[in-house]
């Protein structure tokens, strides 16, 4: 069977589990509501779709690794199918944290597996490439979901929403059973050992571990900014106005990681990983710049929807939409890397590390930027995000040139 074939049934799977995360995130606050739930229940109810991904990182990696990856997917898949269903029946705030667990464990299966079968079947010179695809599918569901979730549940309720998502999930799994051959490659062993050893790997892990504080402060703090009260910090703009805000980041980086993911394969994927690190650490540093230069534009525009708004959002749309390019330049590349050094050896496994290195600082870093938002005012989260990247490109540039020489990051 051709091998671009058995791409796009893997497509379909990143978009939909995609969905169904976004969907979640746009509609739990409410699940709040409507639950009765407060305070520590609150955090249990995000806390249950982290626990479930931490836990089946190193256990369904090893797995995949170790057995068939495509039986391994098509389990995540019909585990999906039962989370995303039993939402439909939830009465009780123990019932939600269950179902979010699930949600959890299978969020990994679909998406690292998925990710480790584009990375196995894809041809070494355009691996990169690709993984942008795939990952510009994950994108496009971002805007959808972040659009059109709340407008959905307003109009159709909970139900329809879940049953539309059941029935993607069950059309991805049949394309996977389809069009996905079996996979051949069987690591015996414990290949996270030897992955997390590996050099190559620790030398991208020095960035990816300090970018993780970035990504998940700047991420999480722009619509914060944009939806939050002027006396906090904010804009105080409607919550139409933040999903656009969110969305032109998905969007620009759902154009452009096919492209960029393309470069990387010819220019190389260390040269990528410095230069989109590095823009995302400067456009970060320039996010509170933007109500001071808004205010000197001075200017606002009455949007149907969306209302009437400053120049300080358009602004700000902008600077998120470059956030997108940034990071467009930089994932496809940061994924091929694991992937070249897992092919082979246990390329689910060197994803699965490739998680477990982000969960740190996308753990602490929203509690740090609360603190400082709280304490020094909301500049200063994206100050410490732009850092940031700007540390964690210096280290790896540093750590490359150091051990191989300046010119190296154009062979990585």
């Amino acid at each position: 069977m051709s091998s671009r074939r058995q791409f796009y049934p893997l497509y379909l799977t990143r978009f939909v589990g995609s969905l169904g995360f976004i969907t979640l995130l746009t509609l739990l606050p409410t699940y709040i509501e409507q639950l009765g739930a407060t305070g520590v229940v609150v955090g249990l109810f995000v806390t249950a779709l982290s626990l479930g991904r931490a836990i089946a990182i190193v256990p369904i990696g090893w797995a995949a690794d170790r057995y068939n990856k495509h039986t391994i997917l098509l389990v995540s898949l019909a585990l999906s199918v039962l989370a995303y269903a039993s939402f439909t029946v939830v009465e009780t705030p123990a019932g939600f944290i269950v179902a979010r667990t699930l949600q959890g464990l299978s969020i990994v299966g679909t998406g690292m597996i998925s990710l480790a079968l584009v990375g196995d079947i894809a041809a070494p010179d355009e691996r990169a490439n690709q993984i942008g695809k795939y990952n510009a599918w994950r994108m496009a569901a971002g805007v959808v979901g972040t659009l059109g979730a709340g407008a959905l549940y307003d109009a159709f309720g909970f139900e329809p929403i879940f049953a539309a998502l059941v029935a993607l999930f069950v059309l991805a799994t049949l394309g996977v059973w389809v069009f996905v051959e079996a996979d051949e490659t069987q690591v015996a062993g414990f290949a996270f050992f030897d992955l997390a050893l590996n050099e190559r790997i620790l030398t991208i892990t020095s960035f990816r571990a300090q970018y993780a504080v970035s990504v998940t402060l700047v991420r999480n703090w722009v619509p914060i900014f944009v939806g939050v009260s002027v006396a906090r910090g904010g804009l105080a703009l409607s919550a139409a106005a933040v999903g656009v805000a969110v969305a032109a980041e998905k969007f620009t980086n759902m154009l452009c990681q096919p492209i960029t993911g393309r470069w990387s394969d010819r220019f190389g994927r260390g040269l990528f990983i410095t230069l989109g690190g590095g823009a995302y650490g400067l456009i970060a540093l320039a996010i509170p710049l933007a109500p001071a230069l808004g205010s000197r534009l001075g200017f606002s525009v009455a949007v149907p929807i969306l209302g009437t708004l400053p120049a300080v959002f358009f602004l700000v749309v902008g600077l998120n939409g470059l956030l997108g390019v940034a990071d467009a330049v930089r994932e496809p590349a940061s994924m091929a890397l694991f992937a070249d050094e897992g092919k082979d050896n246990g390329i689910a496994s060197s994803f699965g590390v490739r998680g477990l290195v982000w969960r740190p600082g996308a753990l602490l870093a929203p509690l740090v930027g609360g603190y400082l938002m709280d304490t020094a005012g909301m500049a200063w989260v994206f100050v410490v995000g732009g850092v940031a990247a700007l540390t964690g490109v210096l280290t790896f540039a540093g750590i490359v040139a150091m051990r191989y020489g300046p010119r190296e990051l154009l062979r990585w």
